[in-house]
C-alpha cells in the first residue's frame, strides 16, 4: 500500500465544496487548553477529512446495499467506526472533538473515548501498574472489544464514563445506539499487541493518527500541566488538587519526571510504532496547527 503527502495548501484544495458548519462560538467549546483552533484550521484541514470520511461512508452504505440485494434479504446497518490515536498533549481529543460536530451536521455520531476502559485505579494499585496508567495493559482491553463487537453488529451498547477531574473510571455510563458512525479517540487504540486474537483496530472502518516530534508533544505537555495547574487543578475536588500549591519551579520538575518516565516511554514502546496502521496521520508543527497530511491508499 502506498502512501500519499500533502503540505497544507495542497491538502485544502480538495475540500472541494464542503461547507463550513462551525463558527468561533463552536470552536470555544472544542478546543483544548493550548490546543490551537481556529476557522482557518477548519477549513483547510479538517473539511478536506471531512469530505474524505464523507465519500467513505457514502460508499460502504452503497456496499451494504449491494450485500441486501445479493443475499435478498435487509441486512442490517452497523456503524462506521473511527479510531483517532496519539500521544498525550498532541491534540487528538480536539481532533475527534471536531469532526464528531462536524460530522453531526449530517450524520448520527457518537464519540467515545478509551480512558473509560482504562482499569479503576483500585485495580491498577492491586497490579502494582499505577504508573503505567494509559499503557495498553492498563486497559480492560475484553469490555473493549466487547463493547466494539456489540456496535459491529448492530445492537446497542454502553461505555463507562472517565473523570478527569477523579482521575478514574466512574459508575456513569454512555448508551450508544447504533449511530451512523462511532468516533473512538485513545491513545492506544491502534496497538496490536502481541496477540493474534482480535484487536480494537480490527473494528476500525478508517483510522487517524495525530502526529508531531516528541519535543514538541513534550513541551506541550508541559505547558498544559502549567496551565492545568491555574484552572482544573485549582478545585478542591481535582485528583491533582495538591499540585496547584507547588512552586512553578515543583511543578515543571515534577511534570518533567512524569514526562520522562512515564508518557515519553508510552510514547516509544507503544504510541508512535502505531503510527504506519494509520489510514490517515495529521502532522503538527511547531505552533501546534496541523502542517502536512498522510494518507495511505
Amino acid at each position: 500500500m502506498s502512501q500519499l503527502r500533502f503540505d497544507r495548501t495542497a491538502w485544502s484544495k480538495l475540500r472541494a465544496t464542503t461547507p463550513l458548519t462551525l463558527g468561533e462560538t463552536d470552536l470555544e467549546a472544542l478546543r483544548a487548553i493550548g490546543d490551537h483552533l481556529d476557522l482557518d484550521e477548519v477549513e483547510q484541514c479538517y473539511l478536506p477529512l471531512i469530505r474524505l470520511l464523507d465519500l467513505h461512508v457514502t460508499a460502504r452504505t452503497a456496499l451494504h446495499a449491494v450485500t441486501s440485494t445479493f443475499l435478498g434479504r435487509s441486512a442490517p446497518a452497523v456503524p462506521y467506526v473511527i479510531g483517532i490515536a496519539g500521544s498525550v498533549a498532541v491534540g487528538k481529543s480536539t481532533t475527534a472533538r471536531v469532526l464528531t460536530a462536524l460530522l453531526r451536521q449530517q450524520r448520527r455520531v457518537e464519540l467515545v473515548t478509551t480512558d473509560g476502559f482504562l482499569l479503576p485505579n483500585r485495580e491498577l494499585t492491586a497490579r502494582g501498574i499505577m504508573h503505567k496508567k494509559g499503557f495498553p495493559e492498563s486497559y480492560d482491553i475484553k469490555a473493549l472489544v466487547a463493547f466494539l463487537a456489540a456496535i459491529k453488529s448492530g445492537r446497542s451498547a454502553t461505555a463507562p464514563i472517565y473523570s478527569h477531574l477523579a482521575y478514574d473510571v466512574t459508575t456513569e455510563t454512555l448508551l450508544v445506539d447504533r449511530p451512523d458512525i462511532l468516533i473512538v479517540e485513545g491513545v492506544n487504540v491502534l496497538d496490536a499487541g502481541a496477540s493474534r486474537h482480535t484487536v480494537v483496530s480490527d473494528f476500525f472502518d478508517f483510522s487517524i493518527y495525530v502526529d508531531a516530534p516528541e519535543p514538541l508533544v513534550r513541551a506541550w505537555f508541559l505547558d498544559r500541566f502549567q496551565r492545568l495547574r491555574a484552572t482544573a487543578f485549582r478545585d478542591p475536588a481535582s485528583y491533582f488538587h495538591r499540585y496547584a500549591a507547588m512552586t512553578d519551579a515543583e511543578a515543571l520538575a515534577f511534570a518533567e519526571h512524569v514526562w520522562a518516565t512515564i508518557n515519553a516511554v508510552n510514547l516509544r514502546d507503544n504510541i508512535a510504532p502505531t503510527r504506519d496502521r494509520a489510514k490517515l496521520v495529521l502532522e503538527k508543527g511547531p505552533d501546534h496547527r496541523i502542517a502536512s497530511v498522510a494518507l495511505r491508499v
